[in-house]
């Protein structure tokens, strides 16, 4: 069931795209999961530091936005080839520890070079070696909207960010929630620790602002931040 969007924040994050994503490529994809798939591999290569950016096909199956937009792995796979033979996006196979994986860049000459010249052991620069391939993510799961709150003020998220908000959810009234993250982006603090620390705040010394009933659901519990 589709939920009415209330609009953008004055203060929101922008993602850069290529220009002929809006022009050319917006009359030539006639199929709305591969539309949808480029955009978030656009957006999830924005969250990478540093050069070269790649998405991998493992994250892409893990990733939360993708599996509920088209609705299972294998229509995320599709779409990624859909991508790839389009020529929006480029793609390189390489053997990671004993294991094929995908590597996906916008298709652009800068970008094709970097995959050339990629190597198993160069992709694992900056990766551990004893992080286990994500999962897919399950689309039939309820996707609970503080990790989209989390994705629309903050930025990408790691397992770790995730179990803390997981956490909060536990702790706080969802409009609590809700309204820490606005308060965070009206001061233009895009940091979840700030975040929590409002939270805290109002659950020391109550909210004067009439939301929810003033209580936390649990006040023996904190989160732990990594």
């Amino acid at each position: 069931m589709s939920m009415e969007f209330n609009g953008f924040p004055d203060r929101v994050r922008s993602i850069p795209a290529p220009a002929p994503l809006f022009g050319t490529l917006l009359e030539q994809i006639d199929g709305i999961a591969e539309l949808k798939c480029l955009l978030r591999v656009i957006w999830l290569l924005q969250q990478k530091k540093g050069y070269p950016r790649f998405v991998t096909h493992s994250e892409a199956l893990a990733d939360r936005a993708l599996a509920t937009a088209l609705g299972s792995a294998d229509a995320v796979s599709h779409a990624l080839d859909a991508s790839v033979r389009r020529g929006t996006l480029a793609m390189a196979i390489i053997q990671l520890e004993g294991k094929e994986e995908r590597l996906y860049a916008l298709n652009s000459d800068r970008d094709r070079r970097a995959l050339a010249g990629v190597t198993s052991d160069a992709f694992v620069v900056g990766h551990s070696r004893t992080e286990p391939t994500p999962e897919p993510w399950d689309a039939n799961g309820e996707r609970p909207n503080i990790f989209a709150l989390y994705e629309s003020n903050i930025g990408m998220l790691s397992p770790m960010i995730a179990d803390e908000l997981k956490a909060a959810e536990e702790l706080y009234p969802t409009d609590w929630i809700e309204d820490a993250f606005r308060e965070a982006a009206l001061q233009n603090v895009r940091n979840w620790r700030y975040i929590v620390r409002i939270l805290e705040s109002w659950e020391r010394e109550g909210r004067s602002q009439g939301h929810g009933d003033g209580k936390s659901r649990r006040h023996s519990k904190q989160i732990k931040l990594y």
